[in-house]
C-alpha cells in the first residue's frame, strides 16, 4: 500500500479532539535490566482502554455519509469492538460487533455500553470475522476490519508519531503484535521520521503467526493458536500490515506464557499500570532478553482492558513464574497433630500459608493417610526451592501441579 506521511498527518489532525495523547512514563526498574533508559507508552490508559479508537475512528470518519447509513460492523476480542462501538457512536453510525466465544466479560459490556449490537460467533477472531463478513454482504454495512485497511493503518500510526516527539532520542521501540495494524503504523511513521530507530514486533508463543508469513514472504494462516494475549491472538497476518512490516520493521520476537504474566505482575507491582496480557508483550520481551535492546528504549502498553478475573488467574501465575506461589499437595498421616506439624515445617522456612484443604477420602489414598492442598506465598524462586528442600528432608511425600 502507498501509505504516505501525509496521510498519517491528516489521521492525526482528525484525532486531535477524539484521542488523547498517551503518558509516556519512566520506568527505572526495565532500566536497570537494560542499562540505559526504558520509557512506557501507555495506550491502556487511552479512551476505551486500547490505542484501537484511532485506527477506527479514521476508518468510519472516511465513510461516506451514504455508507454510515447502512452501519458498520467488526469482529474482535474486546480492544478493536470497544474502538469501533465509541468510534461509531462518536460519529452517529449504528455499529454491530462479532465477538468470539468466551470472550472477556468486561470487553463485551464495555462494547455494549458504547451502543453496539454484540453477537457471539466462533472460538476465535478469524471465526467471527468470518461471521462478521457474512453479516456485511446480506445488510449493506462497512466491514471495519480490525487491522487490515490503510485507514486503520494510518490512525494506529500516529502511536509513532506520538513516541518520537516525546522520546526524540529513542533507540528502540517494542510493540505487541497480532494481525499487525499497530507495528505497521508504528514501524511506517517512525521510518519516516527516524530511520535509524529500530523497530521490534513481538509475538506471543502460542499465537505467532508473522515469523513463518515472514519466512514464506507471504501470509500464512496458523492451524492453531494457544496463548492468554488474546488481544494478539491473530491466526493469520492482514496483507496491508504484511507489506509495512516486510519493509519496516527490523524483527519480530516471540515470548512465552511465563513471560507474559511475569511482565503483567511486574507492570502491577512497579509501574502500577493495569494491563492485559497483549498489553505486556512487549514489556515480556525485555524482561526475557534485557540486553537485546539498545536504549533509549519504548516499550508500548497496547492495552489494559482485562477481565478481573483472569487477572487474578495471571497474577498467580505469574507469581508462580518468578516463585513467588507455591501450589502443592501433600500427605500426611491421618492421626491428630500431623496438620499441625506440617504448619509447624513451613512456618520454620517462613513458608506464608495462603490457603490449606484438607482431603480425607480419595481412591489413591491409603486408610492411614490424608493429602492437604497448600497455596503458599514464598519470596522468590531460591526461598521456594528452600521450602520444598525442607519437606522433602522431612520425608513428606508430595506433588506439585504445575510441574
Amino acid at each position: 500500500m502507498d501509505l504516505t506521511m501525509q496521510e498519517v498527518d491528516a489521521a492525526r489532525e482528525m484525532l486531535r479532539d477524539v484521542v488523547r495523547p498517551t503518558p509516556l512514563e519512566d520506568s527505572r526498574w526495565l532500566g536497570g535490566k537494560v542499562g540505559g533508559p526504558v520509557h512506557l507508552k501507555c495506550e491502556n490508559l487511552q479512551r476505551a482502554g486500547s490505542f484501537k479508537i484511532r485506527g477506527a475512528y479514521v476508518r468510519i470518519a472516511r465513510l461516506s455519509p451514504e455508507e454510515r447509513e447502512y452501519g458498520v460492523v467488526a469482529a474482535s476480542a474486546g480492544n478493536h469492538a470497544q474502538g469501533v462501538a465509541l468510534a461509531a457512536s462518536m460519529l452517529g453510525t449504528p455499529a454491530t460487533v462479532f465477538m468470539p466465544e468466551g470472550a472477556a466479560i468486561v470487553k463485551e459490556r464495555a462494547t455494549q455500553a458504547y451502543g453496539a449490537d454484540v453477537r457471539f460467533a466462533g472460538a476465535t477472531v478469524d471465526e467471527a470475522l468470518l461471521a462478521a463478513r457474512a453479516f456485511a454482504a446480506e445488510t449493506g454495512a462497512v466491514l471495519i476490519h480490525p487491522f487490515d485497511h490503510p485507514d486503520i493503518v494510518a490512525g494506529q500510526a500516529t502511536v509513532g508519531t506520538e513516541i518520537i516527539e516525546q522520546c526524540p532520542d529513542v533507540r528502540t521501540i517494542l510493540v505487541g503484535t497480532g494481525g499487525g495494524g499497530l507495528l505497521a503504523g508504528v514501524s511506517f511513521a517512525v521510518r519516516q521520521l527516524r530511520p535509524q530507530v529500530r523497530v521490534v514486533g513481538v509475538q506471543a508463543e502460542g499465537a505467532a503467526a508473522y515469523p513463518v508469513s515472514l519466512k514464506a514472504g507471504m501470509p500464512v494462516s496458523l492451524e492453531r493458536m494457544s496463548t492468554m494475549a488474546d488481544g494478539i491472538a491473530v491466526g493469520r497476518p492482514g496483507d496491508v500490515p504484511f507489506e509495512l512490516i516486510k519493509e519496516n520493521v527490523d524483527g519480530i520476537v516471540t515470548v512465552g506464557e511465563e513471560s507474559l504474566s511475569r511482565a503483567l505482575v511486574s507492570l502491577l507491582e512497579r509501574a502500577k499500570q493495569v494491563v492485559e496480557p497483549a498489553g505486556a508483550a512487549a514489556v515480556a520481551a525485555i524482561l526475557e532478553d534485557a540486553g537485546a535492546y539498545e536504549p533509549p528504549v519504548v516499550a508500548v502498553l497496547s492495552g489494559g482492558n482485562i477481565d478481573p478475573l483472569l487477572l487474578m488467574r495471571v497474577v498467580r501465575h505469574g507469581m508462580a513464574a518468578a516463585g513467588r506461589y507455591l501450589s502443592i499437595r501433600v500427605r500426611v498421616a491421618d492421626a491428630p497433630g500431623a496438620l499441625a506439624q506440617l504448619l509447624s515445617e513451613l512456618a520454620s522456612v517462613d513458608a506464608n500459608v495462603l490457603d490449606v484443604v484438607h482431603e480425607r477420602t480419595a481412591a489413591s489414598l491409603p486408610v492411614d493417610q490424608v493429602e492437604v492442598a497448600l497455596q503458599l506465598e514464598t519470596r522468590g524462586p531460591e526461598h521456594r526451592a528452600r521450602v520444598l528442600s525442607r519437606l522433602r528432608q522431612s520425608n513428606y511425600p508430595m506433588s506439585i501441579p504445575e510441574e
